[in-house]
């Protein structure tokens, strides 16, 4: 028969524990549910684009998530189409996963459809996750 020492088994724990951490991060990059999107429009009613410190270029301003949000509600109030924005990535700044998760929180509350243009130039579209739905999964 087999004799286990202690340090062998607190090994095997340590290794055990390290490995469920490692699948419970998953390593990607923690975002909103971001899902491949079968129905992306030809055209979108507003693009964005990151920008540096957190901030959005919304029509040649530099905008943070609070003033992105009060510029979408006036488009709104005004009439103006609204139900779909493009996130692009800047000329010297990339999308950052607060830029992700701005877009889809205000879309989420302001009712409008957000999508993400990726690296490759492939399109996702963002979807903001809530408490209720994060608990049943």
């Amino acid at each position: 028969m087999r004799s286990f020492t202690t340090g062998s088994i607190l090994r095997g724990v340590a290794l055990a524990l390290l490995a469920g951490l490692l699948v419970a991060c998953g390593g990607g990059r923690a975002r909103p549910d971001s899902v491949p999107a079968p129905n992306v429009p030809s055209t979108f009613d507003v693009t964005i684009v990151a920008d540096k410190d957190n901030q959005f270029d919304f029509d040649g301003a530099p905008l943070n998530a609070e003033d992105l949000k009060s510029a979408f509600r006036y488009r709104q109030e005004e009439k103006l189409p609204m139900g779909s924005v493009l996130l692009k990535r800047g000329e010297k700044e990339k999308v950052k996963n607060e830029h992700i998760i701005a877009l889809a929180r205000i879309a989420y509350e302001m009712k409008f459809s957000a999508f993400l243009q990726e690296k490759d130039g492939s399109i996702s579209e963002l979807r903001a996750q809530t408490k209720e739905e994060a608990d049943k999964q």
